[in-house]
Parts: structure tokens; sequence; C-alpha cells
């Protein structure tokens, strides 16, 4: 990923925080080369980057932790003597308050979600915004006091000191997060700090990661052979793309049917991949799948023997084929909502990520994607030259309808499941929205409810219709879209599902919900 012309690069310390990788992907947009360090990195693990970037700024990120607690997580504070500017977002602010003898506690009122901010002093990070901004917060500890070395910026109705500048060094905290799009102008934020006061130049390329991905996995496959796990998604063909060319025939495509995929997938997959002359094996898994999750009703456990039979299947092929590593395209908010970094916490297991087992007969799994977000991904599969139909095919988690039936999944649960979800894609495929849904699915709720069928009383399960805008799934927002639309849907569903009595919306952004239900 890094261009041979020594990048300029922001560093980011990772504190466990949802948006952690959230930054890095900003920063990527902006065409600026970020790196990603665990939160207590040396003084010397930076200076030994010094010879493959051009080190100009660093971020700390949030992080569900506490400054104030006995275990808090700090930094190697011989960092701040370092010559080069640092900006803190949310625990990150707090910490370098804290650090430098503020005052931070537990806040009177915490603040989640849009809050509206009063810019103080427009300099720094705040350069060229308005005298009030729409930001997200998401935090429970507020800075109340600063000492002398520092001065606030910014200020909300509850939170006196909602940005802070030092007086002498290049050092700024915001306690909201301008990665996240629903802070309206954080892009000017960080490009702010970025650009202004970094000084970075522009100089690093999605086209950098294309090449080098490439190189790494022939390096760490070397004369051996691999698989690749393949889906039908972008992640995966993207991923079995860049396999393709750094391994040619050393790789073998495995597509596993567990029985758990949308009405046709399996077919639709296989031809897809054919059409771009894609070799893939099919493998039909389901009814050991569907044996496995017979009276299990929990979601992690779902994902986990998801995970587990997914694993087992890919070691039989890939004995077939002496393979000796396994290929995923696992993104990157697969591995942050499983809390796979240190100290973030598990929003849920996924199976390629959490949910595997801990004894796997690969010699490694190797994840080419696992540092990007969806949107970034696509872009990728543009440059390989993959068709849209692919690039833009909406996401489908791996687990596939298992985490889209509420409770204990069956046959009859899954051709119920199939029939909605086919009338959902129908129609918003050929509605005349102007704006594309990022995804748009149903759930099978473990909710009964009386309706009325024919003059009779029926008693049927509940679906509801989930149809979200986004950009990189880290957030999203509920589309609102047509009622007419809801309404015909509701209609058709009813009318041709008789086992279906009612049909509700979801309303709920992400946070404070998930994409999927489960």
């Amino acid at each position: 990923m890094i261009s041979p012309s020594l990048p300029d690069s922001i560093l980011i310390f990772d504190f466990g925080g949802q948006y952690c990788h959230l930054i890095a992907r900003r920063i990527r947009e902006l065409h600026v080369y970020s790196e990603i360090l665990p939160y207590n990195s040396s003084l010397e693990d930076i200076y030994s980057l010094k010879k493959s970037m051009n080190i100009k700024g660093i971020i700390l990120s949030g992080s569900p932790a506490s400054v104030k607690s006995d275990s808090a997580l700090i930094i190697d504070k011989r960092i701040l003597e370092l010559n080069v500017p640092i900006l803190g977002l949310c625990y990150g602010h707090q910490l370098l308050a804290n650090i430098f003898g503020g005052d931070v506690s537990k806040g009177i009122i915490r603040e989640y979600g849009l809050k509206i901010v009063k810019i103080d002093e427009k300099i720094g990070v705040l350069e060229g915004l308005n005298d009030v901004e729409k930001v997200w917060m998401s935090h429970g500890d507020t800075v109340y006091r600063l000492p002398k070395s520092l001065r606030a910026i910014a200020h909300t109705d509850t939170t006196p000191i909602a940005s802070f500048i030092h007086n002498k060094k290049p050092i700024f905290g915001l306690q909201w997060h301008p990665e996240v799009v629903h802070t309206e102008n954080g892009l000017k934020m960080l490009r702010n700090f970025i650009f202004n006061i970094c000084k970075c130049d522009v100089n690093w390329r999605p086209s950098d990661f294309f090449e080098n991905t490439i190189m790494d996995i022939r390096k760490q496959v070397g004369d051996k052979k691999a698989i690749i796990a393949l889906s039908g998604g972008i992640d995966s063909s993207v991923a079995a793309a860049l396999a393709g060319r750094a391994l040619g025939n050393k790789i073998a495509m495995i597509h596993v049917d567990h029985g758990l995929m949308r009405f046709n997938e399996s077919n639709q997959v296989k031809e897809a991949m054919e059409k771009i002359n894609y070799k893939i094996n099919v493998v039909n898994a389901r009814q050991r799948f569907l044996e496995r999750l017979k009276g299990v009703y929990d979601p992690e456990e779902k994902r986990k023997i998801i995970g587990e039979e997914f694993i087992r299947v890919f070691e039989h092929e890939a004995k077939l084929f002496g393979a000796e590593y396994l290929i995923q395209g696992t993104i990157y908010p697969d591995r942050i909502e499983s809390g796979i970094t240190q100290n973030a916490d598990t929003i849920k297991t996924h199976h390629n990520v959490g949910g595997l087992p801990s004894k796997i007969d690969f010699k490694g799994i190797i994840e080419p994607l696992k540092d990007l977000y969806k949107d970034e991904v696509r872009a990728i599969g543009k440059i390989i030259g993959l068709p849209n139909e692919l690039i833009w095919r909406q996401p489908f988690p791996g687990p596939g309808l298992a985490v889209r039936i509420i409770g204990e999944v069956t046959k009859e649960k899954l051709e119920i499941l199939r029939k909605a979800d086919v009338i959902v894609c129908e129609e918003v495929e050929n509605s005349s929205m102007n704006v594309k849904p990022w995804q748009y699915f149903t759930v099978l709720t473990n909710t009964r409810s009386t309706g009325v069928k024919g003059d009779e009383r029926a008693y049927g399960w509940t679906i509801a219709i989930r149809i979200v805008e986004s950009v990189d799934a880290m957030t999203a927002n509920f589309m609102k879209v047509p009622w007419e639309l809801i309404e015909k849907i509701s209609i058709r569903i009813t009318n041709s599902i008789p086992e279906i009595t009612r049909v509700v919306y979801d309303v709920t952004n992400k946070p404070p919900a998930t994409i999927e239900w489960e």
C-alpha cells in the first residue's frame, strides 16, 4: 500500500473505537496514506516507520474506554514531544486534556447522535467553519476544565469544552467524530488538519494498493496452492480477481451453497463468474448446515456454527486441490464489528472473523481486503475491470438468510423469507427512486400476529422490510422511500404468501441499530 516515493502519511492510534478505520478511510479518500497503530505503540515504533513513509501527523481515535478508569488506555507520552501535529478525537480528545492536567469526568448528560456545536474560534481544525455546526457525538465522559496550556474553541449546550487547541503546539482536540458522514463539515475539518496543519501532499492512490496486494499474496503463498471462499459478492469477487492474478492456476475458487442463499443465488453467482472466465466449484452443503442449525436460536451461536461449517467444507476442498492457504474477502466492517482489534467492543461476530473455529487446518488465512471499506473495494473492482453487475451487487451477509430469520432456522421459514425477499428486490429495483439504496431486504421475525384473509381469521408471521442508504456500512440511514412503494410491497407479500399476516418497515438508523437484525 506504500508508494515508492515515500508518501506523506498520517498515523492513527487505535484505542478500539468503532470508527478508527473510518478515519483511515477518510484520509485515504483524500489521497493521503494512513497507517493504523496500536494505542500503546512506542516512540521507537514510530521512528521505525520513517523508512517507508513521511510521518506528517498523528490522530488519536475514539474508544469505549474511560480515561478515568484504572485500566485507562494511554499513549507513550514522549510522542507529545514530536514535532508533528496531533489531533485527538472523542476519547483522544479526553485523553489529551487529561494528560495536560485538565478535568475529565462522567458527563451529566451523555451526548449521543447529532448535536449542535457552537464554534467560538475558527482556527486550526475549525478554520472556515460556520458559527454553528451539526456534528456526530458519542461519549459518556466530558472535559469540564482545561489547564493553562490549552484553551476551548467550541462548546455545546451540555459540553463546555467540545474542542480545544494547545497555545504553543499544533495539538487539537475534538469531542465529536469528523470522520462520520453525519458530521456535515467533518471532511473539511479533516482537510484542515491534513493539509493546512500537517502540510501533507496528495501522493497516494488505490492503484498502489492493487499492485502491492498482488505481490503480497504471491509472497505469502509462495510455491504452494490456495483456495478462495467465493460468495459472489463484490468483496469475495475482488479478492478472487486479485488472487487469480497473483497465483494463476495455483488457486481454486470455491462457492459453498449452504442452503441459506437467496432465491436461485448460487446459480446466478456461477453464471456471473463464468462470464468473466472464472471457473468456480459449487459445493452443495445445504443439509449439513441446516442440521447444525436445528434448535439454535441465539444469533451469535448461529454465526459461530456457520463459520465453523464453512471452514470444514473449505478444509475438505483444500485437501482435494492440495491447497495449504485459504483466501477470503473479509473487509474492515466485518472485523471491527467482531471486536477483532485490540480494545474494540464486539457488536456481533462475523462468520469469517470472530466466528472462525480455534482449530483450523490451513497454513494461513489470507485477507487481502481486511483494511478496506465496501466503497474502496468497489473502486478496486473498477480498476481490475469487473463488470458492474458484480461491482454494484448489494451486500449480502456470509451467514445468509440465517441472520435474517429471528430464532430457529427451518426449511419452511427459509422458503417464506425467500419469497418475500424476491418481492422486495423486484419492487425496489423497478421503482423510480432517484437514489439507489445501499441494501434492501426482508427479515422474518419470530412474532406471530392475527390477520384476516378471505373473511377468515389468519394467524401468521410478521415480516420486516429494511431499506438503507450508506457509504461504507459503518453508519447507515433508513431510507425515506415513498409510502406507495411500501404499500405495494406489503400488499404483494400478504396476498401471495399465506403464512405472512403483517408487514412492518424498519425506521432505525445505524447506530443505534446495525444494518442486519442479527
